[in-house]
């Protein structure tokens, strides 16, 4: 054995020598073979790296090593060539980029063209690599509808093989969208389908406008939506055939959008039906929550909002794994598709992990609160499907995908959520004029995702020729975890009225609400509010409208010391009327003076079926506001509100709408009320007449302006037709209108007479009212002379409405049919008849603002 042993021992010391030789000699000839590789020229680059590129190809070939060196970006050139059995390797480096400069860029932020260039800091200066990142900025610029811009690049030599890459870049005009054309269309006119757009095309507003620039994904969106309206007006087959963007060069350069759709049939509903393959289902007690009826023009939003509504209601019956799949039998002959909704059990699948990835700001619990399902509970396809509209319609992304991967078992699933978040802030400057409020400003500034946190926040300030104030708001969608939208106030508002009642208003306080969905369409907020209000009516030489009751010295007439009037000492008081003539204001806002706390609690109620927030073409709108104020604070009293609103398109762009409004204010504790909780109305309720021109008004003085005095109850009704002008582009936002308007305001509830000089004596009041005007008394009347007449007034007119960039802007000429004419007088002195408590008319009105 130890022979046998030594003898192993022996060959195996030989076989480890062999190796080691070998070993060796492969060695020393991979480094002569290594010293036959000459390199010249480089300075930076190790040559060591450089004949890896030579022993490292693959069939050895000097052509294959120069093509390996010249790609890898650090060479402009190199040359390998044979040489007394040597391989010579020449290079030329390129030279290193210091940095990269752009200038001349203004439309297009410096990090969106760093992202997209290949040459870097420290990198390779690559003349091939800087030419193709011209191209790739001339295409950035294009998707930002700069067309023609130019791109040109320079250097700048630095020392130790270094340079500078300046990218000079000459913007030029916007070259946006130049047409969208829609090819296939039947139904519905280009306008039309190109309303439903967020994009535009380009026109003379294209300097203030950013619609106009060609975004592929907001072009998918556009389309989704032309797909939804056309579903949702019948056309079940409906389908968007292509959609071809091609940028055109020439004098006009942009891109031209060519929408290819194929629309098919309008279908109406045939049949509805549910059919429940559940056992002890009752089919018939789900019926009332079908949105859609037989003889109906087929609407898949009806549909979805049903599949929505059954889902729930089946869920909650204890059928948590219940899925309601929608069917549809179409027949062509008959137009008609019979509508089914399938309730079957699904399968027996829980949510195992949601995952929400993606959101950089966004807080977890913000995206999951919209989400009607949890860790845990039943997997259903519909309430997945409806979380990502909810989470869409919140605007704090860009996009949201949700999508599905096994679970740790087969009954398992995992949800992911993939967002973007986007900038949800703003700051806005807005100003705007109308014949009520003069010219006024306002700049503002908003987050709708405060901290990530899904709250709104709003503080704004305005102010103008007549009027002037702050706001701040604050709301809490989820409060307390519920889907409660809670939320506060703080306001200051100043109102200089003196133009058509001769006073100024300063309010200021708060508000605390909450807010709770019913359902989609209906909901209910309930609000508290503590304001202060104060009057003052200004008395100076410039506007003496107190003078009659505090004479201005030096202005005011008065009467000599000792005059005897109406068996009366009226020395040193004003000359009346003569104070009158320059716009004194009437008793009642004299009394009224002061500050007035109010403490009001209240609802509103709202119901919703708007087919489009703002510009609405279908679909109901009503509120109903009842208040309770006498919380504390000095008025008491109770108020109800109401509004409600028709729109219907009657013909293709042309929308008309009926909208009826009232209101009623009754006291609480059988005091009068305040003169400034009553209702003051003009264009509001009936255009045509002036700010607090209608209504009960006070007759004892002369100035027609300042003899509003409120009234308790106001009825109205409008009829109104809306179209667009021919031959105007529609994307200009200019539509015209005609309309018709009626209403009335009375039932003066205030206070009737004041003992402003405090004589215990009310001047005007006799045998048991106040029986005077302004032309029959000699001193200043200390009682209200109403006149308080529920006649209707009523005006037709036109307008011209204009949804500009710089905010919407609406221009209305009414003519008054029927007013107020007032009462008869005879004005002493002469044989002239006049009329006093006459309505205020106010044949053009113009409102606008601007937000930029």
């Amino acid at each position: 054995m130890m022979s046998l042993t030594g003898k192993h021992r022996r060959k195996s010391m030989r076989k480890t020598i062999v190796l080691i030789s070998t070993g060796a000699g492969m060695v020393l000839g991979g480094a002569a073979q290594a010293q036959q590789i000459v390199v010249q020229g480089n300075q930076r680059v190790d040559s060591d790296t450089i004949r890896s590129y030579v022993t490292g190809t693959a069939s050895g070939s000097a052509e294959e090593a120069r093509r390996n060196l010249l790609a890898s970006g650090m060479f402009s050139d190199v040359k390998v060539s044979q040489s007394g059995g040597r391989t010579v390797v020449t290079v030329r480096e390129n030279n290193l980029i210091n940095r990269v400069v752009f200038e001349g860029n203004k439309k297009v932020e410096k990090a969106t063209l760093e992202s997209i260039v290949e040459s870097k800091s420290r990198g390779p200066y690559s003349e091939a690599a800087i030419n193709a990142d011209l191209a790739r900025i001339r295409d950035v610029y294009k998707r930002f509808g700069r067309g023609l811009a130019k791109v040109t690049y320079r250097t700048v030599n630095l020392p130790n093989g270094r340079v500078d890459v300046i990218y000079d870049i000459d913007e030029g005009d916007k070259t946006g969208i130049v047409s969208i054309n829609f090819v296939g269309n039947q139904a519905y006119s280009d306008r039309t389908l190109r309303g439903l757009m967020s994009s535009s095309e380009m026109n003379f507003l294209s300097f203030v406008k950013t619609s106009d620039v060609y975004d592929p994904e907001r072009i998918s969106q556009d389309l989704d939506q032309v797909r939804r309206y056309y579903l949702k007006n019948g056309y079940a087959d409906f389908q968007v055939v292509n959609a071809d963007a091609q940028y055109v060069e020439g004098e006009k350069a942009g891109y031209v959008i060519t929408i290819t759709v194929n629309e098919g049939q309008q279908y109406s509903v045939g049949a509805v039906a549910v059919d429940s393959r559940l056992p002890g289902l009752d089919t018939e007690t789900l019926r009332s929550d079908i949105a859609t009826n037989v003889g109906d023009t087929y609407n898949a939003d009806d549909v979805e909002r049903t599949l929505n509504t059954l889902t729930r209601e089946v869920n909650r019956a204890g059928y948590p794994f219940a899925q309601v799949r929608p069917t549809g039998q179409r027949d062509p002959a008959t137009q008609r598709v019979s509508l089914g909704f399938v309730v079957e059990d699904g399968p027996h699948v829980y949510v195992e992990r949601i995952n929400v990835r993606g959101n950089t700001r966004t807080r977890d619990y913000v995206i999951r609160r919209e989400l009607d399902f949890a860790e845990g509970d039943a997997y259903n396809r519909v309430l997945t499907d409806r979380a990502e509209r909810r989470l869409n319609g919140l605007g704090f992304f860009k996009k949201v995908r949700f999508s599905n991967e096994p679970g740790s078992a087969p009954d398992r699933v995992v949800v992911n959520i993939d967002v973007e978040d986007q900038p949800t802030g703003s700051f806005s400057v807005a100003g705007g004029y109308s014949t009520q409020d003069g010219i006024i400003g306002e700049v503002s500034v908003s987050e709708s995702n405060f901290l990530g946190r899904g709250q709104y926040v709003r503080l704004a300030g305005t102010g103008g020729q007549y009027s002037r104030g702050v706001d701040f708001s604050f709301t809490e969608p989820y409060f307390m975890g519920y889907r409660l939208a809670a939320g506060f106030d703080a306001f200051y508002k100043y109102s200089d009225l003196t133009r058509y009642s001769r006073y100024e208003t300063t309010v200021y306080g708060g508000q605390v609400r909450i807010g709770l969905p019913i359902t989609e369409e209906f909901g209910v907020t309930l609000r508290y509010s503590l304001y202060n209000t104060e009057l003052k009516v200004p008395n100076t030489l410039k506007r003496p409208y107190n003078d009659c009751s505090v004479p201005i010295p030096g202005y005011t007439q008065t009467y000599a010391a000792g005059t005897i009037l109406n068996g009366r000492n009226v020395g040193g008081q004003a000359a009346y009327p003569l104070c009158a003539t320059d716009g004194e204001a009437s008793i009642a806002i004299k009394g009224s003076q002061g500050n007035t706390l109010t403490s009001l609690a209240g609802l509103t109620l709202a119901y919703s079926t708007l087919d489009v927030i703002g510009a609405p073409r279908n679909g109901v709108y009503a509120e109903l506001k009842p208040d309770v104020a006498g919380i504390g604070g000095d008025s008491k009293f109770f108020r109800v509100t109401a509004d409600a609103r028709y729109y219907k398109e009657l013909y293709e762009d042309v929308v008309g709408f009926v909208r009826f409004q009232g209101g009623h204010i009754e006291s609480l504790d059988g005091k009068p009320l305040r003169i400034t909780d009553q209702f003051f109305l003009g264009p509001s309720l009936v255009r045509g007449f002036a700010p607090n021109g209608i209504g009960p008004r006070d007759v004892g003085i002369a100035d027609a302006r300042s003899n509003a005095i409120g009234g308790s109850t106001y009825v109205g009704g409008t009829v109104e037709i809306q179209f667009p002008l021919y031959g105007v582009p529609r994307d200009l936002g200019l539509k015209g209108a005609v309309f018709a308007d009626a209403g009335t305001l009375f039932g003066y509830h205030g206070q009737r007479s004041f003992d402003v000089n405090g004589d215990q004596f009310i001047n005007g009041f006799a045998n048991g009212r106040c029986n005077f005007n302004a032309y029959t008394i000699g001193v200043e009347p200390e009682c209200v002379n109403v006149r308080d007449k529920a006649v209707l007034r009523s005006s037709i007119g036109a307008s011209i409405l204009w949804n500009s960039p710089l905010g919407p802007i609406r221009f209305d000429y009414a003519y008054a049919l029927t007013k107020d004419e007032g009462e008869k007088v005879i004005i002493p002195g002469s044989n002239r008849i006049g009329h006093i408590g006459k309505d205020q008319t106010q044949a053009f009105r113009f409102s606008g603002g601007s937000r930029f």
